[in-house]
């Protein structure tokens, strides 16, 4: 095994990122090492790349950044049990303190001192990265690297989808990013009698449309509030799944779930938002949902059997580049071109393109 691997890291204050020769990590006590076969570029990537407000208060650079990914163990660290060299993995990407109230109620997601993977800690955007065995989950053979890299944001659309009744139900996503795209798919899949879909980007909305949304609307083209009421005979959707961190989208998805509905917020918004809550969720009932990462571990078994057996999520992947071109993927993320992008660390660009 050599003693460098390559890796995607950024290196210093300012936009963009390097592709880089580094030590490979040495696994210590609690960890394993993986070696990696596809890994996902997220929104939070993307930031990083751009270096804006929240990554210049973030990140300490040089940071190897990533943290969706799948791969094989090679390398155990000391006191690690139940996982063996040779596990086909992919891992979480909050790394918890497990000694919280929160970690030891069985709230580890919201745990008070998490880590993240590629944020806070050197992450998977490279051949090789260490992860502690405690945040591992077992893939099984059949389930491809590149489907296996996606669970971790897929599991933010499961957590958000079903954390409460769906069947159905008329379910409203706003935002179609690849996470408000998975919980489309989810919420059909699961019986949601119709699903709405909101986005600004005509390709995200295209992709809403083929892998499940029976209704999509486009906030530019004008209003659209009034159109979903029109479909559910005026009483409005049943659950609402805020995915875009738009406050203005927020505020029209309140004003549009039916009264008792329930709201789940997964988007991040730019900054503070005013709402009227007497009127949009205090005298209508409305239960909300903050939505972040994935319950540890029960969302993964769900995600796990969800992508495994019902959500064919191979139609949100639409592009695959060694991590040689990873540019280009950035690009087609900041264009909104794209539905996931997959990264290959240990395939250069002349493999990839021999398939």
């Amino acid at each position: 095994m050599a003693e460098t691997m390559k890796a995607l890291a950024k290196m210093r204050p300012g936009v963009g990122l390097d592709l880089v020769e580094v030590p490979r990590p040495t696994p210590g006590p609690g960890d394993v090492l993986v070696q990696m076969e596809a890994c996902s570029i997220c929104g939070t990537d993307l930031h990083i790349h751009n270096w804006d407000e929240w990554s210049q208060s973030r990140i300490h650079v040089p940071r190897i950044i990533g943290h969706e990914g799948a791969g094989y163990v090679v390398r155990l660290g000391e006191h690690v049990e139940g996982i063996k060299v040779g596990d086909y993995v992919s891992f979480d990407s909050h790394q918890t303190c497990g000694m919280c109230y929160m970690c030891r109620t069985g709230q580890a997601h919201i745990c008070r001192d998490f880590r993240i993977l590629g944020v806070d800690v050197d992450g998977c955007f490279a051949e090789y990265a260490k992860v502690p065995a405690s945040s591992v989950w077992p893939n099984p053979e059949g389930l491809s690297p590149e489907h296996a890299s996606i669970q971790d944001p897929f599991g933010n659309a499961v957590l958000a989808t079903l954390g409460g009744d769906i069947a159905a139900l008329k379910v409203l996503v706003i935002g179609c990013g690849a996470i408000g795209l998975f919980a489309v798919m989810i919420a059909k899949r699961c019986g949601a009698a119709m699903v709405f879909a909101v986005d600004v980007n005509p390709f995200r909305l295209e992709m809403a449309g083929r892998v499940g949304a029976d209704y999509v609307f486009n906030p530019r083209n004008g209003p659209w509030d009034g159109k979903v009421r029109s479909l559910t005979d005026g009483l409005g959707a049943d659950v609402v799944l805020e995915m875009s961190g738009s406050a203005e989208a927020l505020k029209t998805g309140l004003s549009v779930a039916r009264n008792g509905g329930r709201v789940a917020l997964l988007g991040i918004p730019s900054g503070p938002v005013s709402l009227d809550l007497a009127k949009d969720v205090v005298f209508k009932g409305i239960t909300l949902q903050g939505i972040t990462g994935r319950r540890l571990f029960d969302t993964w078994y769900k995600t796990s059997a969800l992508i495994s057996h019902v959500v064919d999520v191979s139609p949100v992947i639409t592009h695959r580049f060694s991590i040689d071109d990873y540019e280009m993927g950035f690009k087609l993320m900041a264009k909104g071109e794209c539905g996931k992008v997959i990264l290959y660390p240990g395939r250069s660009t002349e493999t990839m393109a021999a398939g």
